[in-house]
């Protein structure tokens, strides 16, 4: 008989169906340093959106804060943050096209995994690139 037994749905001591004796879950010092905790934290913008009167700032600053991970919200909203008021009609638009982009490609970017494509290859994303995250004081 196996160590593990098919144990029913509502077992405390089961797992996906099946009981586990001996894992240990302890959290190793690799796992996260303590100061580097951000499970509880969600990402919020500082700028209140009323600041940007053009409606399509205001839909890409939206945007760039909800991408749907953590870290692309925290990269890409803080980057907006700072940069968004200033691009022009043009800048806007390849960042829009940016945003566009599935995130596990932006991200292999941002963190110099993969060199952008030549089609996104330009000033916003240069921009982004050299664009530092720096957390928040709490």
């Amino acid at each position: 008989m196996p160590v593990s037994a098919v144990t029913g749905a509502k077992s405390r001591s089961s797992r996906a169906g099946r009981k586990f004796r001996d894992i240990r879950h302890s959290r190793a010092q690799a796992d996260a340093a303590p100061g580097n905790d951000y499970t509880g934290v969600a990402p919020q913008p500082t700028r209140p959106m009323t600041e940007f009167t053009d409606t399509r700032r205001r839909r890409l600053y939206f945007r760039s804060w909800h991408r749907g991970t953590r870290e692309a919200d925290l990269v890409l909203g803080s980057f907006a943050e700072e940069h968004l008021a200033q691009f022009d009609d043009a800048q806007l638009s390849r960042y829009e096209a940016l945003l566009e982009c599935p995130e596990p490609d932006l991200l292999d970017w941002i963190c110099r995994r993969e060199p952008p494509p030549p089609e996104y290859d330009h000033d916003v994303t240069r921009l982004l690139l050299g664009f530092k995250y720096r957390p928040r004081p709490t």
